[in-house]
């Protein structure tokens, strides 16, 4: 997908409409710092929020494979996780002047793209499983030296067959935690739950998985 897509310049031509009493873009600058992928996020996030295109095309080029791939981790389909990583810029987009750094950019952008996710899951009528805060930690569902890329083709085909069948909330947060390494602080800051509710769902999640795959 290219920025210039017909989408995000619709979203892009319709925020500067809303705000047209306030400038669109940074006044001409004479030190003006190059943009390269060492300048930091949040600079890119201020500058994309007074509608510097070339800051937020970097941070479209840094995130998108990761948006791309989280929503189609947590669809199991190409074309809704396209559809949803371009949703999910068109967010950042209008979002971008929100982010404080207060946590670190992926934990806050992550959670957009995942409550972009779960929107849309919303929407066809899907509910998520509401749990308590109990459940120990069990044993990681594979050992750790049986990495995913070293199981067999059918193996990983029903792995992803079985994650994809999880109730969005459990779905979630085994994704997060289990496929992407996020701990459970930062899972809980993404999802907006409870620490004890991510370590909950995980074990939960985990239990279900071992279930249908030992069928």
């Amino acid at each position: 997908m290219n920025l210039t897509s017909a989408a995000i310049n619709t979203s892009i031509a319709e925020k500067r409409e809303e705000d047209r009493s306030v400038p669109t873009a940074l006044p001409e600058q004479v030190n003006r710092q190059e943009i390269t992928r060492d300048t930091p996020d949040y600079e890119l996030t201020q500058l994309s929020s007074e509608g510097d295109l070339e800051a937020f095309e970097m941070l479209y080029q840094k995130y998108h494979r990761r948006a791309y791939s989280l929503c189609l981790r947590m669809t199991n389909n190409v074309t809704e996780a396209e559809d949803l990583t371009q949703e999910a810029f068109i967010q950042l987009y209008r979002k971008a002047g929100s982010f404080r750094g207060d946590s670190a950019f992926t934990t806050w952008f992550h959670r957009l793209v995942v409550n972009q996710v779960l929107m849309h899951f919303r929407k066809r009528s899907v509910k998520n499983e509401k749990t308590t805060d109990d459940g120990e930690m069990p044993e990681k569902l594979f050992p750790q030296s049986k990495t995913k890329a070293n199981l067999p083709i059918l193996n990983r085909i029903d792995i992803n067959k079985a994650i994809a069948s999880l109730p969005p909330g459990y779905k979630s947060v085994f994704i997060l935690h289990d496929v992407e390494g996020f701990e459970h602080s930062e899972v809980a800051r993404i999802l907006g739950i409870s620490v004890g509710t991510s370590k909950s769902q995980l074990h939960k999640a985990r239990l279900k998985l071992r279930g249908m795959l030992v069928r």
